[in-house]
């Protein structure tokens, strides 16, 4: 039987501004509980991957590890990604994946209760969030068991496919995009429709906002949650999507905030002399100009994720 093949991809240490070499990020920094606690941040997410490593020696695979920022190619000939870091790691991985490889994220700076609670009133002493990630230290080699002896399945996640004037773009959203001006501070203008195939499902709408945002069932925790959105069962194939920050929406308000069934696209043209199409974060952004047709939904290849057993409940 041939042997499994394993990308470890793993999250920086530059984006941790406490290690010790940042000394130019350090300087303005006087409290010493912060400078403890970005340290401890540093050391934790190196312990974790030192862990991992250390589990995947043990394993009858073949293994090899990946720093997230020299990722540009796409994910070949390998059987598992497993990404040490948190939902933003395994979001960039989910960038260059397509529907045959599953993905299995390792949080590995999780939030601490006590710590919080002890500094809540000096900073924010919140970690790695890890919503989609459904391994930490302390139970990595019994899922990573499960996963190479064929017991625990990966869940089907849905992702957002975008046509910019008919051309698909290269780049699959695993929790949202926004449609918005580049400068956060500008307007908006768009007109939208949902359709399902030929036939239009709502009347056209036409929007002066700060943007457009569209949401994955994986990605409504988020920031779909956050400017109040629906939090909605992680396997729905279904879309959410919100007009942010309407200006004197009138009549069509009912139709600012709402759902893009499966089986159905939402077709927007933007009215602005520029525009950018960001994708799960601010990282990876396309722009779009007056007069371009976006075709936004939920038909793109489906990811493969072991996800948390909470989420699945």
């Amino acid at each position: 039987m041939a042997r499994r093949r394993l990308l470890l991809l793993l999250k920086p240490f530059d984006l941790y501004p406490g290690r010790r070499s940042d000394e130019l990020s350090l300087s303005r920094i006087t409290n010493p509980h912060i400078l403890d606690y970005l340290n401890s941040r540093c050391k934790v997410h190196q312990d974790t991957i030192d862990f991992c490593q250390t589990i995947l020696q043990k394993k009858p695979i073949d293994w090899r590890p990946v720093l997230r920022s020299d990722l540009s190619e796409p994910i070949r000939n390998v059987d598992l990604v497993v990404t040490v870091g948190g939902d933003g790691t395994l979001l960039q991985a989910s960038h260059f994946m397509d529907d045959s490889v599953p993905a299995l994220g390792v949080n590995s700076d999780p939030t601490r209760s006590d710590e919080v609670e002890e500094f809540s009133n000096q900073f924010d002493a919140n970690r790695s969030t890890g919503h989609l990630c459904a391994a930490t230290i302390s139970n990595f080699e019994q899922i990573l068991d499960g996963i190479l002896e064929g017991q625990t399945i990966p869940s089907i996640l849905t992702r957002i496919s975008i046509h910019v004037n008919s051309e698909l773009l290269p780049t699959y959203a695993l929790n949202d995009i926004l449609v918005a001006h580049p400068c956060p501070a500008a307007l908006s203008r768009f007109s939208f429709k949902i359709r399902r195939s030929d036939e239009p499902c709502s009347p056209l709408v036409n929007c002066r906002s700060s943007g457009l945002r569209v949401s994955t069932a994986a990605g409504s925790t988020a920031a779909m949650l956050s400017a109040g959105g629906f939090s909605m069962p992680i396997l729905s194939q279904d879309l959410q999507y919100m007009v942010r920050e309407p200006i004197s929406p009138g009549a069509a308000s009912r139709f600012l905030h709402g759902f893009i069934k499966h089986d159905q696209s939402m077709e927007t043209a933007w009215s602005c002399k520029e525009g950018v199409i960001y994708i799960d974060g601010s990282h990876v952004c396309y722009p779009i100009q007056n007069g371009d047709a976006i075709e936004i939904s939920s038909k793109a290849p489906i990811l493969k994720v072991f996800l948390p057993s909470q989420l699945l409940s």
